[in-house]
């Protein structure tokens, strides 16, 4: 297996970094291949601007034309390229960042606008009347697999069906969803750990058997049955879900969840 880390925190010594560096022994141990991109320390610059397409960039700035344009030139970044090569040679991704207002740290979404170019990571495929272009199960990153690790410093309680901060599915189902899953990878149910704000040294050997298990089992877990687009199950071209395959009483995100 060859695993992509995306890493996202700015403390060498947080949680976060422990649990990164515990996965990459964990699966280099196992026998696995681990590239890291340490956002923080690699000073990742989180803004899109023109002189992302160099040459490509149009005025008034177009971000999907113009990113597409640089993109079929070989004309990105280089920064933009590595990590574009990189997700094209795994075949995991871990995801590892703290929960931050409800999102990802702002340095990975900027890791995400950056390098999810048009005719990269969106806008591929046919589009016709019957083909919306390859996406939600299809795509240039089709059969990769991806898990979020995330730490949260609320209990669980706050993140359940009835908590105030809504269920973590909901939190997290615009990355599962609207990140990963649209350019085609498959998504495993996330690793959560929450109250980490009161997480002890003595609670810590606890977490780390947990994440040794879920890392040492990826190959083995079943992804999220998100439904894919072009096979059936929404209507062309207005992409609703077709009357009848809601499950009873589910409403939401969870419609695009089979079964």
């Amino acid at each position: 297996m060859k695993t992509l880390i995306v890493y996202a925190h700015p403390e060498p010594t947080s949680l976060n970094a422990t649990l990164k560096e515990l996965a990459v022994t964990t699966l280099e141990g196992a026998g696995h291949e681990v590239r890291v991109s340490d956002l923080y320390a690699m000073g990742w610059k989180a803004v899109v601007e023109a002189a992302d397409y160099g040459p490509h960039a149009s005025s008034p700035l177009k971000v999907a034309r113009d990113s597409g344009r640089a993109f079929d030139a070989g004309a990105l970044t280089p920064d933009v390229r590595a990590e574009q090569e990189k997700l094209l040679w795994a075949d995991t991704i871990i995801f590892q960042f703290p929960l931050w207002w409800y999102s990802m740290p702002a340095i990975l979404k900027g890791w995400v606008d950056r390098v999810f170019t048009f005719h990269f990571a969106y806008g591929v495929g046919e589009h016709s009347d019957t083909k919306y272009g390859e996406r939600f199960g299809e795509g240039t990153l089709a059969g990769r697999r991806a898990l979020l690790s995330v730490t949260a410093g609320g209990p669980q309680s706050h993140y359940s069906s009835r908590g105030i901060n809504g269920p973590i599915e909901d939190l997290l189902f615009p990355i599962h969803h609207g990140i990963l899953y649209y350019p085609g990878i498959e998504v495993l149910p996330p690793f959560v750990l929450y109250g980490t704000d009161r997480m002890t040294d003595q609670d810590y050997p606890e977490v780390a058997k947990a994440w040794e298990h879920r890392l040492l089992s990826l190959a083995t877990t079943e992804p999220i049955a998100f439904r894919r687009q072009n096979f059936g199950d929404y209507e062309i071209p207005s992409l609703r879900l077709k009357e009848g395959l809601e499950p009873a009483g589910r409403t939401g995100f969870g419609l695009h969840v089979r079964g």
